[in-house]
């Protein structure tokens, strides 16, 4: 079984001088020698090399005390977390699960095979708990997937012990830069280990500034696809709130297609938006339900429990619940499909030869500023027609649509943001403020749904339902609230809307 831990180190370049005294820095009370590791990896990778291009490392390693397999995935400058399982031929299913999405139908095959002598030095402070590991690393790198010979070189490399603060970090690569010690131009052995054997330097290509309309919408595009690159790993190792933006992901996505409907070819994305739509769909089984479940429970803690009768609690739980376990198993097979793996494939294939149409060349000032002005009178159409409604259920109805466009209108002044600036961060502050307001009366409409179901559920068994009456009356209050408020945001964000 896997497991994980999150990785925080430096590496520097080293030359035969070795580690400097690190004593007395950052609370350091002594060095302690631990003795020479011989440490034996080898990478894993696409034979085009998919992994390191996404900055992903795959090792099978023997020696020194966490033998087995290490995923790493990068989270910030000097931060990665490290999925690891037990030590075996070839890679554990569920390492390969999560890298699925970069893999795909490719091969796994070795292209790296990296033999470190690791002398290593425990920092200790003056009651003996580790402030971090460091250690010298002399490095032999054999390419294996391609001609490239070997190369070695030597390295120090400093981790933080576990929920250590990451300033003792900044301490120690003072005391190494005193001491001429520099940072190492490479962000992984591996990386390295490409780069002077023959390989692909593993940076980020840089591309050029956006210039047209077509490259701002691409580069928004591009973003949301990169995401969802990023949130499937997440996902399938229940990281909190992983789910959800990987949905919001694909409806940024589809809301570009149809805003920029003038700049991407409609008949290209419109497919591929409705396979998006069903990506969402397949995301939010069980989800929707823990979240309102969540909130019905939130109100539930605000009432005295002199007025809570019967086993409401118990059977609102029991609701959120029951889902869950299928519905994780649900979305993993999900992302293992090849329905899903083929969306991928076509969104690469977009942003390789995208769908431009003629107003893609066009200047972003003028094309999307166009696009964000119907976005916008589509709003307020709709936020007219929801305030002439009465009270009930078509209101309901005519508010969560203006919700729907408030929130591709705020995607759209996202996309926009980079090519029109104020004017675009402007309109996107003002549609989060109403999409926010509007949520808020969506999931009233929907928890008083729920409540409903239940309280029969429950007189069906012969509970009391004075208690679900109660929060049903409190529902009605606050979508009563959000429907008082909505004229004077709406007027004051008309009253500064400049896009």
């Amino acid at each position: 079984m896997a497991d994980a831990k999150r990785e925080i180190e430096r590496k520097y370049e080293s030359d035969e001088s070795g580690l400097p005294d690190l004593t007395g820095v950052g609370g350091v009370a002594d060095v302690l020698d631990k003795g020479l590791v011989e440490l034996d990896a080898t990478y894993y990778d696409t034979a085009d090399e998919r992994l390191a291009a996404a900055s992903l490392t795959l090792r099978r390693r023997t020696g020194g005390s966490d033998a087995g397999w290490h995923l790493k995935f990068p989270v910030a400058p000097d931060v990665r977390d490290e999925i690891r399982a037990p030590l075996s031929d070839t890679v554990p299913d569920e390492i390969a699960a999560l890298v699925r999405s970069r893999v795909r139908g490719a091969e796994l095959v070795p292209v790296v095979r990296l033999r470190s002598a690791r002398d290593v030095r425990h920092l200790v402070d003056a009651e003996g708990a580790l402030l971090a590991e460091a250690s010298v690393d002399a490095v032999t790198a054999e390419r294996l997937n391609r001609d490239g010979g070997t190369v070695q070189w030597t390295e120090i490399e400093v981790e933080l012990a576990d929920d250590g603060d990451p300033a003792f970090l900044d301490q120690v690569e003072k005391r190494l830069r005193k001491a001429g010690v520099r940072p190492s131009a490479s962000p992984s052995k591996l990386a390295r280990a490409l780069e002077q054997t023959g390989g692909p330097r593993i940076r980020p290509a840089k591309r050029p500034a956006p210039a047209t309309a077509g490259d701002h919408v691409l580069a928004y595009v591009r973003a949301q696809r990169d995401a969802i690159l990023a949130y499937d790993p997440a996902v399938r190792r229940e990281v909190p709130d992983s789910v959800h933006q990987m949905r919001v992901s694909t409806r940024r996505m589809r809301s570009t297609f149809r805003t920029f409907g003038t700049v991407l070819d409609p008949v290209v994305t419109t497919p591929l938006a409705a396979e998006l739509k069903w990506l969402a769909g397949e995301l939010g089984v069980g989800r929707d339900q823990e979240v309102l479940a969540e909130r019905l429970l939130t109100v539930l803690d605000t009432i005295p429990s002199a007025l809570v009768a019967g086993p409401m609690r118990k059977r609102l739980t029991t609701w959120a619940s029951a889902q869950h376990g299928s519905a994780r198993g649900h979305v993993v097979a999900i992302l293992d499909s090849a329905r899903y793996l083929a969306l991928l494939d076509t969104l690469d294939a977009l942003l390789a030869d995208p769908p431009l149409r003629k107003k893609a060349t066009g200047k972003p000032d003028k094309v999307i500023t166009k696009a964000l002005r119907k976005d916008f009178d589509k709003v307020s159409r709709l936020v007219t027609e929801a305030l002439d409604q009465p009270p009930g259920e078509e209101r309901d109805l005519a508010i969560h649509e203006v919700r729907k466009k408030a929130k591709r209108t705020r995607y759209a002044g996202e996309a926009a943001t980079p090519a029109l600036g104020a004017p675009a961060r402007s309109l996107t502050k003002s549609m989060k403020s109403l999409t926010t307001l509007l949520g808020e009366h969506q999931d009233s409409v929907m928890a008083r749904g729920t409540l409903r179901e239940l309280s029969a559920v429950a007189h069906a068994a012969g509970e009391s339902t004075f208690t679900y009456g109660l929060l049903y009356g409190r529902e009605e209050a606050a979508a009563a609230k959000v429907e008082a408020e909505l004229p004077g945001l709406w007027h004051k964000i008309t009253s500064k809307a400049s896009v």
